[in-house]
């Protein structure tokens, strides 16, 4: 039986037995629109896992040495991982652009610019970890797209706007797009913690003071 303790805390985190039976009353298939198992949950946590670790959406639970999903990540396998109308970087891409908005919002935080400096094209294989060739060939891609709008010289040598780093990011580039989205969420979260809401608390001597806080960001953002 569910008790309301659990059903509280599954606010928070919940077990992958959770997960699964919740996944199933969504009806939700993997890509070959079979049955969601208990494999292909530790599969898709897995690579959750290894897509955004900085997340911290798994979890252990030091009392009971178990393995938990942080709510936000059940969400994202919800909306990314087991979704099945968009390209999952995509939907990974849009999945952190509304969880950013909802966190400025319920946390009354200026809206944070990403893309603040223009930039030398030297400058853009180490910022993007590509080789100077698909630099190249990427604004290229954004120059015939923009009339040159975003590239311009300065003491001889080519330089990106800022817009031009944006246009970049979000249509060549978009693994640095979804890096930037990460850092920049987690940023958000962590202030979400220092006021006192919690994200990724786990021990069982805490449990009590969450249920007492009725502060859950998913209590505002469903």
């Amino acid at each position: 039986m569910v008790t309301d303790t659990v059903k509280e805390l599954e606010k928070i985190f919940m077990t992958y037995d959770s997960a699964l039976n919740k996944l199933k009353l969504l009806n939700l298939k993997t890509k070959n629109n079979k049955e969601i198992t208990y494999i292909d949950l530790q599969r898709a946590v897995q690579f959750m896992s290894k897509k955004h670790p900085t997340c911290r959406w798994k979890q252990n639970k030091l009392i009971n040495r178990k393995n938990y999903i942080l709510v936000e990540g059940f969400y994202w396998l919800i909306h990314v991982y087991f979704q099945t109308e968009k390209n999952i970087v995509d939907a990974d891409i849009e999945f952190f652009n509304i969880r950013i908005e909802q966190y400025e919002e319920l946390l009354k935080v200026s809206i944070k610019k990403i893309w603040n400096d223009d930039m030398y094209v030297y400058e853009l294989p180490n910022y993007f970890n590509r080789v100077p060739s698909t630099i190249k060939n990427s604004i290229i891609k954004m120059n015939k797209a923009t009339n040159g709008l975003y590239k311009y010289y300065e003491k001889g040598k080519a330089k990106i706007s800022k817009e031009g780093i944006e246009w970049l990011c979000k249509n060549c580039f978009k693994h640095k797009y979804l890096e930037l989205l990460e850092e920049y969420k987690m940023e958000l979260t962590e202030i979400y913690i220092e006021r006192g809401y919690p994200y990724d608390v786990f021990l069982t001597k805490y449990e009590s003071k969450l249920l007492r806080t009725d502060k859950y960001l998913w209590k505002y953002i469903r």
